[in-house]
């Protein structure tokens, strides 16, 4: 007898939630057409969900090179843009947008500060580094109040950053504004996760390994991979399935295997490394890591794991240097550019590597079928940060990228130009409506932005 194995496979009942598990684990299903998908807790079919990420870029861009020229479809693409031009009619450039919020309203410095904070919230955020923190609730986390309850996790926080909830940082800020993009109510932001080991456990409901000692030993011991102990029954479902689902299935179950092998091999080179401490799980190259995360993103949606996210790939004021990109430098400082043309020139190449990460992350999405459409038709993406210029630290016409097709509803493929002074919160008011989340405010909001 399986002792990994608790129940059996439903022939005539299937949720994509409940079809396979094993002691401590839950594999969650993409969409198959063979029988179609039900949203878990759902009594009713609800074959393509719309999805919602937000990521986060720091420090500003090289506006030269980042805003392209023109609007409609007929808009020239930038030279940092052209990065992802193979995904042009997967994307719309909102240009105009801003945080008014991020603005000093005589409360002096800390534009990285709040240029975070106020990215998904729209609201001011109290200049305190103490305990008494106080900003506003998140747009993912309204919609997560609404829809949260119909996937196992309400929503997924992730960064490459780890996570601050106390101390001082940006002029008298306390770090919570600066490194939690996400907020549930007023005081209590969401910690993001930077460890793919624990989102990965966290998706699987794997939480037995992720502490230590020799229970922990013991339970990735019996555990040895999640797909082992779900195997016979996934065997099952091929006589249930036709063969697009049966390649939709090897398809699906290699990709979580190869992040799982991708993790465990970071963790193998963490515990080799001399005299320093590296966090079990996270990749040594930040490539690899904000792809992996990106990957478990991707596979949270397919599964319909949770249909709202965000990623900080960077906290704003992030002093990161990219040596791989010949840019030695700490990103920060060469945000204040004083206008000199090396400087610049090394700013673009930062932009143009995220770019290039989005367009990973757009890939990922495209591969993934989800019926006649991909899952990146079924989501909303928005990709940018709340500083134009790292020089002016102006929160005005922000670098925002709005990806997907929110299931027909948006039509990629355009710059939109907005006028200059657009709350970035009407942007929201959108999206939220696209969730089938009523909302008659986010933040600043002065109404729904009519995009589409």
């Amino acid at each position: 007898m399986n002792e990994f194995r608790e129940t059996s496979l439903a022939a005539h009942s299937l949720s994509r939630r409940q079809i396979l598990r094993g002691l401590g684990t839950m594999i969650s299903l993409p969409f198959l057409e063979s029988f179609g998908a039900r949203a878990f807790a759902a009594t009713k079919p609800a074959a393509k969900p719309i999805r919602a990420a937000w990521m986060y870029i720091p420090n500003g861009v090289n506006v030269e090179q980042w805003m392209p020229t023109g609007e409609g479809t007929s808009y020239e693409l930038s030279p940092s843009l052209k990065q992802i031009e193979k995904h042009r009619d997967d994307f719309m450039v909102v240009s105009g947008l801003m945080q008014d919020f991020a603005r000093s309203h005589g409360n002096g410095g800390g534009d990285h500060a709040r240029a975070t904070a106020t990215f998904l919230t729209g609201c001011m955020p109290k200049k305190t580094a103490g305990a008494d923190i106080h900003l506003g609730i998140s747009v993912d986390q309204i919609a997560a109040q609404k829809i949260g309850h119909l996937t196992r996790l309400p929503s997924l926080e992730l960064s490459t950053d780890g996570q601050r909830s106390s101390g001082k940082c940006d002029s008298g800020y306390s770090c919570a504004y600066q490194f939690n993009l996400a907020w549930k109510n007023e005081t209590m932001p969401m910690a993001p996760e930077m460890d793919p080991r624990l989102v990965f456990e966290r998706m699987f409901g794997l939480g037995a390994t992720a502490g230590k000692g020799p229970e922990a030993a013991r339970a990735k011991r019996m555990q040895k991979s999640i797909l082992d102990t779900v195997l016979d029954e996934a065997k099952s479902l091929q006589g249930k399935v036709n063969a697009g689902d049966r390649r939709k299935l090897d398809e699906y179950f290699s990709s979580v295997r190869d992040i799982e092998l991708r993790i465990e091999r970071a963790e193998k080179f963490s515990s080799q490394m001399p005299d320093v401490k590296i966090p079990e799980g996270i990749p040594d190259s930040y490539e690899e890591h904000i792809h992996i995360m990106f990957d478990l993103m991707v596979l949270a949606f397919q599964t319909d794991t949770t249909r709202l996210s965000t990623f900080m790939l960077a906290h704003d004021g992030s002093n990161r240097s990219f040596p791989e990109l010949g840019v030695p430098d700490a990103h920060h400082s060469l945000s204040h550019h004083q206008s000199d043309p090396q400087k610049l020139a090394k700013i673009a190449k930062i932009d143009q590597f995220y770019l290039r990460q989005f367009g990973y992350f757009l890939d990922k999405m495209k591969s993934i079928k989800e019926g006649d459409s991909t899952l990146l038709d079924n989501s909303m993406i928005v990709f940018g940060g709340g500083i134009g210029d790292g020089n002016r630290h102006n929160h005005d016409n922000l670098p925002i990228l709005l990806a997907g097709r929110a299931g027909g509803t948006l039509t990629p493929g355009k710059r939109v130009l907005l006028p200059g002074e657009t709350p970035m919160t009407n942007l929201y008011l959108s999206m939220l409506d696209r969730l089938g989340v009523p909302a008659e405010k986010v933040g600043d909001s002065t109404g729904k932005l009519e995009v589409s």
